[in-house]
């Protein structure tokens, strides 16, 4: 069994996170399979309660945080794991923990979104998908558009953190394995200058093995989970409900952002009830009673994981036909693809399907299968550990 230390900035518990819902489901895998687990946690609510001051902490934290790394020095000392395992340092760890020298860990990071070298995370400007600072290898046109948060100000912290890391070399000699989500994902960040054969693909896994609603007994609606904002995708949604009419499904929207009055503004008179933010078990609840969930992203995904979800029981899913989603759904197998941010090409896609009872229902069989063969929390851990071997190898070598 291996000793691990595992190592995560939470985002703020205002803001509901994939990223800390993968955390800890990985921390549940590893422990329930023998696993000596550590965790070296820290918390954005930790600025946010300090308003202004917080926002400055989080700044100078960002790109190098000399307190963290003392703390993850004297950790590794003591507790000498086998294994380094990262997931998310923004802001408050920062990447300055792959240069501790406490001791000689196998360091792996997961990348769960695309902010190791793009500013905003998101590779996304102006409501189209920018892909300028990972093409260049720069962060400068981050700064220039002001990517983050829509502020040159915001953003400096984030791109002096891009740029140090890459003068420094701190992804090419400081980390064993990389963790991508998806061969869309490891290909655009070796394009971007990480060393390819560190990227590995792990998708996200949904833990047990739920039981399927049969078809008969689930609802006559379909199902949107995720942020409101823009590039979700969730205002091209609306359009085309609003073209199909008041013959369209219902269509319930789980979730909040600043987006929300605006959408229900749109969707006034039409079949669409909001539920705001629900918690996991009450979201996962109405995915398993729909017949369709629908993503209709206008950005660079990384494994979304409603998708995972909806495959776990059984509901078929329509996404955008963009970045890692065609890889994960196949067209009319588990799933249909749109044209992103296209809502006559969303309505097609979604109308053609729901109007075929038979072609739902195979299509969410399908999307069991695919579950059952990729993403369980077996396969997943199977993936892991053979990420981990890789890891240590580099470690070796990496030390000698």
């Amino acid at each position: 069994m291996l000793r691990i230390l595992v190592a995560h900035n939470y985002y703020g518990s205002s803001a509901p996170s994939g990223e800390n819902q993968v955390f800890l489901a990985e921390l549940e895998m590893l422990r329930s399979r023998g696993h000596e687990v550590l965790e070296f946690t820290r918390h954005s609510d930790e600025i946010r309660e300090k308003g202004a001051r917080g926002s400055v902490i989080g700044a100078f934290s960002t790109p190098w945080n000399p307190w963290t790394i003392r703390q993850f020095n004297s950790v590794l000392k003591k507790y000498k794991p086998d294994i380094m395992h990262v997931h998310n340092t923004f802001p408050l760890l920062s990447p300055s923990i792959f240069h501790a020298s406490g001791h000689s860990a196998a360091k792996v990071l997961t990348l769960h979104n695309y902010r190791l070298l793009c500013a905003a995370g998101v590779p996304m400007r102006l409501g189209k998908t920018c892909t300028d600072c990972l093409d260049k290898q720069s962060s400068f046109p981050a700064f220039q558009h002001g990517c983050y948060r829509n502020s040159r100000l915001a953003t400096a912290p984030l791109a002096l953190n891009i740029g140090l890391h890459r003068m420094l070399g701190t992804w090419q000699h400081n980390v064993d394995a990389f963790i991508t989500l998806s061969n869309f994902q490891r290909e655009l960040m070796a394009r971007s200058g990480l060393p390819i054969q560190k990227l590995h693909i792990k998708p996200n896994f949904y833990p047990g093995m739920p039981s399927v609603i049969p078809w008969s007994e689930r609802g006559d609606f379909i199902v949107f989970v995720g942020r409101l904002s823009a590039e979700k995708g969730i205002t091209s949604l609306l359009d085309a409900w609003r073209k199909w009419g008041t013959s369209a499904p219902e269509l319930r929207i789980v979730g909040d952002g600043e987006l929300r009055p605006k959408l229900e503004a749109l969707a006034f008179g039409l079949p669409v009830k909001f539920f705001g933010q629900l918690d996991g078990a009450d979201a996962q609840s109405l995915i398993a009673k729909s017949k369709l969930l629908v993503l209709p992203s206008e950005c660079f995904e990384g494994f979304p994981m409603v998708v995972r979800e909806a495959f776990a029981f059984g509901t078929p899913v329509a996404v955008s036909d963009l970045g890692p989603l065609p890889s994960i759904v196949t067209n009319n197998v588990n799933g249909v693809l749109f044209e992103p941010a296209n809502s006559d090409s969303l309505l097609q896609s979604v109308q053609s399907a729901w109007q075929s009872e038979n072609l739902l229902k195979k299509l969410g069989q399908f999307a069991r299968q695919e579950f059952e063969s990729k993403f369980t929390e077996d396969a997943n851990y199977a993936t892991l550990m053979e990420i981990y071997g890789q890891a240590l190898s580099s470690g070796i070598r990496r030390k000698q």
